[in-house]
């Protein structure tokens, strides 16, 4: 047996007990520090900050915490109060305001300068929105539109992409619509700055059409209910083939029908057949008279660029915002139509020229029209830049589908749900 200061000095002895003196230190060295730290009166958890994990604080995010908050650790009523404070859903910006105060929406309706303030704010409102870009020269068309909308209780926003606002105030209901104003601007540009998702949170359904259309047997009231009827998120009233100028053979409109959502075109190229999932052929609707659901437009309008202002190829992209299959949530509502005049508008006249007379039945539109629609149709534009515009419209449309194209291969988080309608395969 050996001496006992004979085993301490083992060499194996020795370092085994190191070992277990400098893991002891460890330990009670983190326990002295963490107490040191956590025996403080508060800590900060920052906005963002979770107590059961980071989080990322951007001004996508739905739900914020709270400012800053300072909580005491030993506290378990301030513990408690933490975790309501964290499910708690903040606008980003908002972070320091108490929550009811908060007002996250707005809408279009104006207000008295004086008088009692209800408490029930959303109690009488509009609940559809008409916004259309409207010029001195289409006047009498605009009033027909306006004046139906108003009477199935619409709010309307008038985009004067002329200039002129004045010369408007004739109309009974001059006061009572929302009048912007910015000359040579397109519905598109007005409608990114001016229709923001949060402003007409509080509008069912959107209307955002161009002025040369006639609505003698468009009734508002009865396409609500059967959009609503039939699911459309996306959707725009047919043209009546025999008046309008007509571009694109999906927006037809079929008279034994009440609504479609696909287009046949069964010879020569680019077929359209039940096989078909993909726009033209289906899922579309021409940008002329497009009418969007609250949710619809909420992700339309992130995808409208700024700088993009004639919207040109949007329309074949719609489809991603029809919070469902396109196949089932876009169509063309054949019951209630229009007719589609197809006026020069923007760029249809320089200062220097002045519109020339002409009788309606030479001007090839004014077939067949009712008398508020052949109104506009004596007169023609002597000298125009249409082609400019045309021109710059299809620039934006090339510039569109490398954005598209590019945003694609760049989002490698992003799930293609119709990866056969990408500009590569249909351009």
């Amino acid at each position: 047996m050996k001496p006992l200061n004979s085993a301490i000095l083992d060499p194996k002895s020795r370092s085994c007990l190191c070992s277990l003196f400098v893991t002891a230190s460890l330990i009670f060295g983190v326990y002295f520090i963490g107490s040191a730290w956590l025996g403080k009166d508060s800590f900060r958890i920052l906005p963002g900050f979770g107590v059961h994990g980071a989080h990322k604080n951007t001004e996508y995010d739905d739900c914020k915490v709270g400012s800053s908050v300072d909580i005491k650790v030993n506290d378990t009523k301030e513990n408690t109060q933490l975790n309501k404070c964290e499910v708690k859903c903040r606008p980003f910006g908002g972070e320091a305001l108490p929550k009811g105060i908060v007002s996250s929406t707005s809408n279009l309706e104006m207000r008295p300068l004086w008088g009692p303030v209800s408490e029930n704010e959303n109690s009488n409102h509009a609940k559809n929105l008409l916004a259309i870009a409207v010029g001195i020269k289409q006047k009498e068309l605009a009033n027909h539109i306006v004046g139906k909308f108003l009477g199935n209780d619409f709010v309307v926003m008038l985009f004067h992409y002329d200039g002129v606002v004045d010369e408007w105030s004739d109309f009974e209901w001059y006061g009572r619509v929302i009048h912007v104003s910015a000359t040579n601007q397109t519905k598109w540009w007005f409608a990114k700055r001016f229709l923001h998702p949060d402003i007409v949170a509080e509008y069912e359904y959107i209307f955002l059409w161009d002025e040369d259309l006639g609505i003698k047997n468009f009734h508002p009231g009865r396409y609500l209910s059967i959009i609503k009827e039939e699911g459309l998120e996306i959707s725009q009233p047919a043209l009546d083939p025999g008046k309008s100028e007509v571009h694109h053979h999906i927006t037809a409109r079929r008279r034994r029908s009440r609504v479609h959502r696909r287009y046949y075109k069964l010879k020569g190229g680019g077929r359209c057949d039940d096989n078909s999932t993909a726009p033209p052929c289906v899922g579309w609707v021409e940008m002329m008279a497009p009418v969007f659901s609250r949710a619809a437009w909420r992700c339309a309008w992130y995808m409208v660029q700024n700088d993009l202002i004639h919207a040109w190829g949007l329309d074949m992209q719609l489809g991603y915002c029809a919070q469902g299959d396109r196949m089932l949530k876009v169509g063309v509502v054949d019951a209630e139509y229009i007719v589609h005049l197809g006026l020069p508008t923007l760029g249809g006249l320089s200062d220097e020229h002045k519109l020339t007379n002409v009788k309606s039945d030479q001007f090839s539109l004014s077939k067949n029209l009712s008398d508020s629609e052949a109104v506009v149709t004596s007169f023609v534009y002597k000298y125009d830049n249409r082609s400019a515009v045309r021109r710059q419209s299809y620039i934006e449309m090339k510039i569109f589908r490398n954005r598209w194209n590019k945003a694609v291969k760049e989002d490698t988080c992003w799930v293609d749900l119709y990866p056969q309608s990408s500009y590569q395969k249909i351009h």
